[in-house]
């Protein structure tokens, strides 16, 4: 299979969250002609947006890889997996949306300190959740499926959920 990348869906509701902030900030500062306090600020929301539109899935073989920007942040054998899920849970994960898959990981752990370094589950955003699911199933079909397609409706706004 050929690698296929999909990029994170981003929220609506965490690019308010994140203006929300800091566009306030940026406006005293402004008013207060203080030059090297809007670079900073200018500089950590452009970072965070960054952040927010640069995380990317991956498909390669038999792997996921989970990349922010150019950095490979973790990777899982799709072997591994035993199911996905819908999750709205608002643990810190690589994700820009709250609307979530989580995806459950068999991993034997044989001491304590795997728990900290192998987690039994990822929270992820794909942008085509369905493709994504297809796709992981292509490769091991005994992932079960838990999650439910979503209609159109009041919470989705140009494809962006919030």
């Amino acid at each position: 299979m050929e690698k296929k990348v999909y990029r994170s869906r981003v929220s609506v509701l965490l690019i308010g969250f994140v203006l929300a902030i800091f566009v306030p900030i940026i406006i005293l500062i402004f008013q207060k002609i203080v030059i090297s306090a809007l670079v900073i600020v200018c500089g950590s929301l452009l970072f965070m947006l960054l952040i927010l539109f640069g995380i990317r899935y991956i498909i390669s073989g038999n792997i996921l890889y989970l990349k922010m920007w150019f950095i490979q942040t973790g990777s899982v054998k799709i072997d591994d997996i035993i199911s996905v899920e819908r999750s709205y849970n608002l643990l810190s994960a690589p994700a820009s949306s709250l609307k979530r898959l989580c995806i459950n990981i068999d991993v034997y752990h044989t001491n304590i300190w795997d728990y900290l370094r192998k987690p039994d589950f990822w929270l992820i955003s794909p942008v085509r959740e369905q493709e994504f699911i297809e796709d992981l199933i292509t490769i091991n079909p005994n992932i079960y499926d838990y999650t439910i397609y979503d209609k159109k409706g009041i919470w989705r706004i140009f494809d962006w959920d919030i």
